[in-house]
């Protein structure tokens, strides 16, 4: 008991009480911080330090008006458009128009001297204060601060990017994806939905997917299909997958609701598949024996276009050495160049592939075939590694 005491004594002493009360605020702030930066806390903080800064500026132009210009105050109006809800920016509006009256009154009138507040820097800054204003109303009626849009657009790009992503295949097989949006965006509306099915994931189910649009225009769509394909793929037998899809995109009643889609059921063990189009462009298949590129075309409609469509598969074999190549029509189609001769360049420049391996070669096809298409491209290789690359 007296140990006890002793402690407490220890602990109610004046060093320890500060360090408890500086341990709550840091909390404190950094809770705040936090809540700040994701769009849920107060803009009070910003709001004081925008105010903060609106005399200090004032003073270095009264002080100095050559190097610190008048104009100078759209800097912390500019920020306010950025940070500030639309109530607390109109309170950053008087501060700054009261530190450009008293800038006025001091420097005197324009027409007596340079480095004055004329009427075109007031133009300036009321024009940089109302688009600021229009910045702020239009995220407020969206209700996601600019602070915490980056955040959700990097999180929706990540996680198309991860449902993309192939599962792991057994040895013997092998696949190369790559993926590249229209204009350089991070967004496209080209995505991949993949899972291994049947027993023991003997069955591999690839659905490459192209939505009507592109880039940006097309992601938020393309992230919502690619969450509803990946829940019914291995949910549903095969042959019922693009039926579901269909009438999925049915309810959705977008005004650009169609998209295509090819869906690829594959036996890992004895390479049997099936192959599911809904107006997508045909698969091509090399033969090793051969050398030779066919087309494997399945009959289908759009996806969401009407109702009751039917999807007739094709069949085929990937035997050792064999590759079976799906891709978007952005890859092989633009407005010069129609499908057939795009097909015909695509398979030209994948014969390089033949002799080395197709190991990397998914992004430099894309390169070679379509690198300055303004459309999104998709390509998807599945190999069926021969004994030699096995034993290697």
């Amino acid at each position: 008991m007296a140990a006890g005491r002793e402690r407490r004594t220890a602990a109610e002493t004046l060093p320890a009480r500060v360090r408890m009360h500086w341990h709550r605020v840091r909390v404190g702030l950094r809770r705040s911080a936090v809540d700040y930066f994701r769009g849920d806390g107060s803009d009070w903080i910003a709001l004081a330090g925008l105010l903060l800064t609106v005399p200090l500026i004032a003073a270095a132009t009264l002080a100095n008006p050559v190097w610190c210009s008048p104009a100078a105050l759209v800097l912390p109006i500019v920020a306010g458009g950025l940070l500030l809800r639309p109530a607390s920016l109109l309170g950053l509006y008087a501060a700054s128009a009261t530190a450009l009256i008293v800038e006025s009154v001091q420097l005197g009138p324009y027409t007596e001297g340079p480095a004055r507040v004329t009427p075109g820097v007031v133009l300036v800054v009321a024009a940089c204060g109302f688009f600021g204003l229009l910045i702020a109303q239009f995220r407020s009626r969206v209700g996601v601060p600019w602070r915490r849009g980056g955040t959700m657009l990097f999180d929706l790009r990540e996680r198309i990017r991860t449902q993309s992503r192939l599962p792991k295949l057994p040895r013997g097989w092998h696949h190369e994806m790559a993926l590249r949006p229209a204009g350089g965006q991070s967004f496209s509306g080209d995505f991949v939905v993949a899972a291994r099915t049947g027993g023991g994931g003997r069955t591999l189910e690839v659905v490459l997917t192209d939505v009507s649009g592109k880039g940006m225009d097309a992601g938020s769509r393309a992230l919502l299909l690619s969450g509803a394909f990946g829940g019914l793929l291995g949910s549903l037998p095969p042959h019922a997958f693009l039926p579901a899809a269909n009438g999925y995109l049915l309810r959705q009643d977008w005004d650009e609701g169609f998209a295509t889609s090819i869906h690829l059921v594959l036996d890992l063990d004895s390479g049997d598949y099936e192959l599911y189009s809904a107006g997508h462009p045909p698969g091509l298949q090399l033969s090793a024996g051969s050398g030779r590129w066919e087309e494997k075309a399945a009959e289908g409609p759009l996806l969401g276009v009407y109702d009751g469509a039917q999807f007739d598969p094709v069949k085929g074999v990937l035997r050792p050495g064999d590759v079976l190549m799906l891709f978007t029509d952005g890859l092989v189609e633009t407005s010069d160049r129609d499908i057939v001769e795009g097909i015909d360049r695509l398979t030209g420049e994948a014969d390089r592939y033949v002799a080395a391996g197709f190991r990397g070669a998914a992004w430099h096809l894309i390169e070679a075939v379509a690198k300055d298409v303004n459309d999104d491209r998709a390509l998807l290789l599945i190999c069926r590694e021969g004994p030699t690359a096995q034993s290697s």
